[in-house]
C-alpha cells in the first residue's frame, strides 16, 4: 500500500505548525465534507471513495525521509517536525456507504479529531472523494439511460494518469458499469474486465476474413468481431456472417459484433436486419466511439439496435463535468467536552455553511419505501417517528411538509473511533448494488438527467435557529 501522507497542500502542514506552537494541536476540532453542486447540473451524487479513504487514513505516517524533505523547506520548526514523527490519526470520522446517493450541501463524511490530524487530513480526502464520486456519477447518469444493456468502462488510454485509470475504473462501476477493460482494476477489486480486439489485429492480416478466422479460432466461445475496420456493411458485417457461419458448423456459437465509427443507429440497424436474416438473432451488437449519456439518449429515441455500450474519453474524464467541487470546512470546536459551533459566512449565499456537531436522517414512505426528504441536525437531536414530523425550506421558510406514514435512517455511520477503523469494506460490485438501489428509492423527478427537481434537503429548526443566530452576530460586528 503507497504511503500517501504527503498528499497535501502545504498550507496543511503550515497551519499544523502554528497550531503546535499555540500550543493548540491538540484541540478538537470538526469538519464536514459536502459539496455544494451535483455533476452535470444532474438531480444526484453518487459517493464514491470511502474505501480509499479508509487506506489512506491507516497508512498514515511520516517516514524519515519525508521528515528530512520537510525540514529541507527551511519552514517548519524542529520541534513540530519531532512531533510529526509519531504523526497518526487517533480521531473519529464519520461517513455514508460506499455508493450512497447525496445531495448538496449534506455532509457526507464527517471528521472529529485533534486539530493538526483534522487539518492535515483534508486535502488527500477531497482528492479522493471528488474524483471517485464525479466519475460514479457520472457512469451511474449513463447506466440509467441504458436501461439494461449492458456499459462497459473502455477509458483507460484517455485518462488523466494511471490512478485515475485505475480508480475511475472503480468509480464507473459503482455507478453500474457492468465491467471494464482496466486489466488492473479488475485484479485489485476483483471486478470483471471486458473487451476483444483492436482494428490492428484487422490490419495485420492480409485479409479481413483471415483475421476474423484467426480470432475465432482462438476464442470459440467469446467471439466478438469489431467489423468496421475497412467498410461495416460491405465488407465487416459479410466476413463476420460468414465466419460465424463457418463457426456453427464447428459447434460454436459467436456472441457480437463491434462497431466503433460511422453512424451508429443506421449501421446498428442494418446489422441487426442482416444477422437475423442469416439467423444470428441472438448475436449482440456493441457500439463504442466517444459515446455519453446525451448520445445514449438520442440513439435510443431514434430506435438504435445496440445492445451494450464501451464508454471511454467521455466517463473516464466527464468531459462535460470536469470536477466535483466537494469543500472541507470547520464546522465546531469543541473545549473541555463543550461543542462550539463555527460558520463560514460569505457575500455569495451558498458559501455560507452549516454550523455544529450534525447529522443526517433521511425519510422515506413507509408504504413505498421511497425517499421522501433529507434532514440535517444537530447529532444529539433524535426523532420521534410516532410522531408527525414537519421539515420548512432552509430559506423559503413558509414552505413546509409534514411527514406521518414515515420511517428515518442515520445516514452518517462510525468509520474511524479512536482511530481505529470499525467498518468493514465490502466488494465494489456489492456496493455497486448498494447504489442501484440507492437510486432506486429516488422518485423520477429527481433522476431526471436534464432539469431535474431539487430535493429536498432541509434544516432542523434548532439547527437553522444556531445558524441564523451565528449569522447576525457575525453581522452586526461587522456593522459595528
Amino acid at each position: 500500500m503507497r504511503n500517501l501522507t504527503l498528499l497535501t497542500d502545504l498550507y496543511q502542514l503550515t497551519m499544523m505548525n502554528g497550531y503546535f506552537n499555540e500550543n493548540t494541536h491538540e484541540e478538537t476540532m470538526i469538519f464536514d465534507v459536502f459539496f455544494r453542486q451535483n455533476p452535470s447540473r444532474g438531480g444526484y451524487t453518487v459517493v464514491c471513495g470511502i474505501d480509499e479513504v479508509i487506506d489512506y487514513i491507516e497508512n498514515l505516517h511520516f517516514e524519515e525521509e519525508d521528515i528530512a524533505y520537510l525540514r529541507s523547506l527551511n519552514t517548519f520548526d524542529d520541534a513540530f517536525l519531532d512531533y510529526l514523527k509519531n504523526f497518526k490519526f487517533t480521531g473519529e470520522i464519520y461517513a455514508v456507504e460506499e455508493g450512497s446517493v447525496m445531495f448538496p450541501n449534506e455532509p457526507l463524511l464527517r471528521v472529529k479529531a485533534k486539530a493538526v490530524e483534522a487539518q492535515f487530513i483534508e486535502t488527500a480526502i477531497l482528492c479522493i472523494i471528488n474524483f471517485q464520486s464525479l466519475i460514479a456519477t457520472k457512469s451511474s447518469r449513463i447506466c440509467q439511460v441504458a436501461k439494461d444493456d449492458v456499459v462497459m468502462e473502455f477509458g483507460l488510454r484517455r485518462s488523466q494518469g494511471p490512478d485515475a485509470g485505475i480508480y475511475g475504473a472503480k468509480a464507473a462501476i459503482v455507478g453500474g458499469a457492468q465491467g471494464t477493460s482496466n486489466v488492473l482494476t479488475g485484479k485489485l477489486f476483483n471486478v470483471p474486465v471486458m473487451g476483444t480486439h483492436a482494428h490492428s489485429w484487422i490490419q495485420k492480416f492480409d485479409s479481413e476474413i483471415e483475421a476474423f478466422r484467426s480470432y475465432a479460432k482462438t476464442y470459440p466461445d467469446k467471439t466478438i468481431l469489431l467489423i468496421d475496420t475497412y467498410d461495416t456493411l460491405e465488407s465487416g458485417l459479410p466476413n463476420a456472417i460468414t465466419v460465424f457461419k463457418e463457426m456453427r458448423k464447428a459447434g460454436h456459437e459467436p456472441l457480437g459484433v463491434r462497431i466503433d465509427s460511422g453512424d451508429l443507429e443506421y449501421l446498428s440497424k442494418e446489422i441487426r436486419k442482416r444477422l437475423d436474416e442469416a439467423g444470428f438473432e441472438n448475436v449482440k451488437i456493441t457500439a463504442s466511439n466517444d459515446l455519453d449519456e446525451y448520445t445514449l439518449i438520442d440513439l435510443k429515441l431514434q430506435g438504435a439496435k445496440i445492445d451494450s455500450w464501451g464508454i471511454g474519453t467521455k466517463l473516464i474524464t466527464s468531459s462535460d463535468w470536469p470536477s466535483l467541487g466537494g469543500v472541507y470546512k470547520l464546522v465546531a470546536v469543541e473545549n473541555d467536552g463543550v461543542i462550539k459551533p463555527k460558520i463560514k459566512i460569505s457575500e455569495s449565499p451558498e458559501k455560507i455553511t452549516n454550523p455544529g456537531y450534525k447529522k443526517i436522517i433521511r425519510i422515506y414512505n413507509k408504504e413505498n419505501d421511497k425517499a421522501e426528504a433529507d434532514l440535517i441536525m444537530l447529532n444529539q437531536e433524535i426523532v420521534d417517528t410516532s410522531k408527525p414530523l414537519t421539515i420548512f425550506h432552509p430559506v423559503y421558510t413558509w414552505k413546509r411538509k409534514t411527514y406521518k406514514n414515515y420511517y428515518v435512517k442515520e445516514l452518517l455511520q462510525p468509520l474511524f473511533v479512536d482511530g481505529k477503523c470499525v467498518r468493514k469494506k465490502k466488494t465494489v460490485l456489492e456496493y455497486r448494488d448498494y447504489a442501484f438501489s440507492e437510486k432506486n428509492s429516488l422518485w423520477p423527478q429527481y433522476l431526471r438527467l436534464s432539469n431535474p427537481e431539487p430535493y429536498k434537503v432541509d434544516l432542523s429548526e434548532e439547527l437553522w435557529n444556531i445558524k441564523n443566530t451565528l449569522i447576525n452576530k457575525k453581522r452586526h460586528r461587522r456593522d459595528v
